[in-house]
């Protein structure tokens, strides 16, 4: 009676593998977001008729819409904090904007509640989105695998609930259900999700398997080695939640800032008030003088040094292709002084390509006819690797001649008969054996190594005709940003990849890279990046896989590549190139340090006048329209100064020259 193993090698259905399920909520989904959307359409039907000079009755409802929508979530957060003996700034400009109403300016406050209540909701969207894809990531991890019985016969068992040493069979297609070691059977299995290898690995008695990866054509018996909680997968899990964590030190640090300021203004504010009336003031003078500080004194100007700028590069950035998920992504884009780069997927298409064909001396064959041979033999098989030689002869217009007796091993090979002559095209070292004896076809698989290839053999009636080169293929553009982000930080950038060394390295060596480091899994990355960042250097890591997700949330900041981005990556990294493009991620690190020395421009602007408004409306007596003037134009003008940035040549400024008028 056939095995359990015996009888799951067929291979498996043809056609894509479905996708893991998308749990992410959609924005609208989020209060914040919607209270946020609320308040600024409110906002935006009361400015047109207050502007055009309506009745107070068409607009005045309308505001105080705007002040409920967007300030009573920050105004009641504000008070319970404020319970617990801790002001912040959210309670503090929800006070200043109703102060700015009670003295006839509720356009001022309006304003203001609409740009916090924006900015709460980016955060708890940018906050969703990473929940939602740390819970996506468990979905590479299969639900349940078949555990074979001591006694013979199989059970269905949920994988979390398998124990170390348990047996578990992996059907042709499955995912492997545990972390483990291949008691039996050989097969090919696509673990590009924890290595990001582009091509399957063979895996055969002896070798190990990890968790979530899939399995290919021919049946695995496992034995589990590693606890499920303990998984490489659920490691990945854990290294993206904590490194996410990790940034929450700069939360800290604004909020004790927010605190400070918050505090200050509310002394200086009632001291304001509180001094002319014990020196006999009236008691009306002094609340216009201290709402009248309350207005000059407001941060909207401060806000607006920061806002424009980076929101005006994001806007450009997302013309060009490239999504900045938030402001402060922006801003740390132009902030990074190492750059750390993928290699499969990222800084190469990610599929496999013919890049050698060479016939055997003594075969008899040309290129062509080699190239015919092996992808006609190849043709019926679903391998990666075969349809990169179909692709190979159809790109050369070459005619397939028609197989028979098809027949596919496990990580040795494919074998039919073409042409009423026998063809067998697969692994060298599982296919040389003795039929090499020259030596010819091992000093060309030898040489085609060397180079970084992956060497497929074909044996022509059993003797070695040829051997073809297999490779990922350079992206074109992928020298020429080397060179533009070594330029911008002053370093070259490192390759950190899952491959094997000689291939990183042949690669690396076309686009002059000198810091390689190979064979990496995801903590190897992790740690990679660590290790610099605990030297004070700010890291910006590129990426496209799952694999890359914990190294992309662990560094200062992440890009993935989006075409051929997995779901985890693209949702972990800070930023998304959309079109694949690699010369866009120089480009936007530019823009980013433009976006950044606006601010400060910004802010030294918004901090003069603020400054100027306030000593007058101490020292002398600031007539409350001008204090108004004054502050709206400290604000337009930084938001102008911020717009700059939409323009084309913000996008095409060269590295540290000045940008275009």
């Amino acid at each position: 009676m056939p095995s359990a193993l015996d009888q799951w090698t067929a291979p498996p259905a043809a056609g894509p593998r479905p996708a893991p399920p998308q749990r992410r909520r959609h924005v609208l989904a989020l209060p914040e977001a919607r209270w946020a959307l609320a308040s600024l359409l409110l906002f935006l039907s009361a400015f047109p008729l207050d502007l055009a000079g309506a009745p107070w009755w068409t607009w005045g409802p309308l505001y105080a819409a705007v002040y409920v929508t967007g300030g009573w979530e920050p105004g009641w957060e504000g008070l319970k904090a404020l319970r617990n003996k801790t002001l912040d700034v959210d309670l503090l400009m929800v006070v200043a904007a109703l102060g700015a109403a009670t003295i006839g300016q509720a356009l001022d406050g309006a304003l203001l509640i609409v740009i916090f209540a924006t900015s709460g909701a980016l955060e708890a969207v940018a906050t969703a989105r990473t929940a939602d894809s740390v819970r996506g990531l468990l979905d590479l991890a299969p639900t349940t695998a078949t555990r074979l019985l001591p006694g013979g016969g199989e059970e269905n068992v949920p994988a979390d609930s398998l124990a170390v040493g348990d047996v578990i069979l992996v059907r042709p297609g499955e995912r492997v259900g545990a972390d483990g070691l291949v008691l039996a059977g050989t097969s090919d299995v696509d673990q590009a999700t924890i290595t990001g290898e582009p091509l399957p690995a063979a895996k055969q008695t002896g070798d190990e398997v990890f968790a979530g990866t899939v399995n290919g054509t021919g049946a695995l018996r496992v034995r589990v080695d590693r606890d499920p909680s303990d998984s490489v997968i659920a490691r990945i899990v854990r290294m993206v939640e904590e490194a996410s964590e990790t940034k929450a030190p700069t939360q800290l640090f604004i909020e004790k800032i927010e605190q400070r300021y918050s505090v200050g203004m509310v002394l200086a504010t009632l001291a304001v008030f509180a001094v002319p009336l014990a020196f006999g003031s009236e008691v009306q003078p002094a609340l216009l003088r201290a709402m009248t500080f309350m207005i000059v004194a407001s941060p909207c100007a401060v806000v607006l040094s920061t806002m424009p700028p980076l929101l005006s590069a994001i806007a450009n950035a997302g013309r060009h292709g490239v999504l900045a998920k938030s402001a402060v992504a922006m801003e740390r884009l132009g902030q990074v002084d190492i750059v750390a780069l993928d290699k499969t997927g990222t800084l190469t298409e990610g599929t496999p390509r013919v890049r050698d064909v060479r016939p055997l001396p003594g075969a008899g064959l040309d290129e062509r006819a080699l190239l015919a041979l092996a992808a006609a033999a190849e043709h019926p098989s679903e391998h990666p690797l075969a349809r990169a030689v179909v692709d190979a002869a159809r790109e050369r217009g070459l005619a397939l001649p028609e197989a028979t007796g098809f027949a596919s091993a496990p990580g040795r090979g494919v074998a039919a008969t073409v042409d009423g002559r026998s063809v067998q095209v697969g692994s060298p070292a599982r296919l040389l054996d003795a039929c090499d004896a020259d030596g010819s076809a091992l000093r060309t698989v030898t040489a085609l190594e060397a180079e970084g290839r992956t060497a497929v053999l074909v044996l022509l009636d059993g003797e070695p005709a040829g051997v073809l080169g297999i490779a990922d293929r350079l992206r074109p553009d992928a020298a020429a940003t080397v060179a533009a982000l070594a330029e911008l930080t002053g370093r070259s950038p490192v390759l950190l990849t899952g491959d094997n060394d000689r291939a990183a390295r042949r690669l690396a060596s076309e686009v002059e890279i000198t810091d390689v480091r190979s064979g990496l899994l995801p903590q190897d990355k992790v740690a990679a990046v660590r290790s610099w960042e605990a030297e004070g250097h700010r890291v910006l890591v590129v990426g496209d896989g799952v694999n890359d997700a914990p190294a992309l949330a662990a560094a200062h900041i992440g890009i993935a590549l989006g075409r051929a981005g997995s779901d985890l990556a693209l949702d972990t990294a800070d930023a998304v190139v959309v079109r694949d493009e690699l010369a866009a991620i120089p480009a936007v690190v530019n823009l980013s340090r433009t976006a950044r020395r606006l601010v400060v421009q910004n802010l030294f602007i918004a901090g003069a006048f603020i400054t100027v408004l306030v000593a007058w409306d101490l020292i002398g007596t600031l007539p409350l329209p001008l204090g108004v003037a004054g502050h709206e134009g400290s604000t337009v003008i930084v938001g102008l100064n911020g717009l700059r940035l939409l323009r084309e040549a913000a996008w095409d400024r060269p590295p540290g020259g000045p940008l275009r008028q």
